[in-house]
């Protein structure tokens, strides 16, 4: 196992930058599978992609898997993926706009303690 032990990815891309947005789910996969524990929060446009009916049809490449293949594969593997309170507020969405791979949401003082708290954040 690695020395260090937990690595949080901040996810503040949205659909408008689809290039960005598969790439921060596959590391948080490789992460897992290098025996760190990692977790994600989805804030600012970051939130639209856990939002029903988003991830679904939004791809990284032309003829590409969908972010939702992503966003799953991660799951599966073992990262929790968050989304931001504010954020969710920000973009008029509720929690039942949500897709069931996120494991709830977090404020802002979760996300600063958890920062504090990794050996490395990501920032997409």
């Amino acid at each position: 196992m690695a020395e260090s032990n937990k690595i949080l990815i901040v996810m503040t891309s949205g659909p408008e930058t689809p290039r960005r947005c598969a790439t921060p789910f596959f590391l948080a996969s490789v992460g897992v599978a290098m025996e760190y524990e990692v977790e994600m929060i989805c804030t600012i446009d970051g939130i639209l992609l856990l939002k029903k009916g988003v991830a679904e049809n939004l791809v990284a490449t032309e003829n590409g898997k969908p972010i939702l293949q992503f966003i799953r594969d991660a799951v599966e593997a073992g990262v929790k993926i968050y989304g931001c309170t504010p954020a969710l507020e920000l973009h008029g969405l509720t929690q039942d706009d949500l897709i069931a791979e996120c494991a709830g949401l977090v404020g802002g003082a979760y996300l600063i303690g958890e920062g504090v708290k990794a050996d490395l954040v990501l920032n997409f």
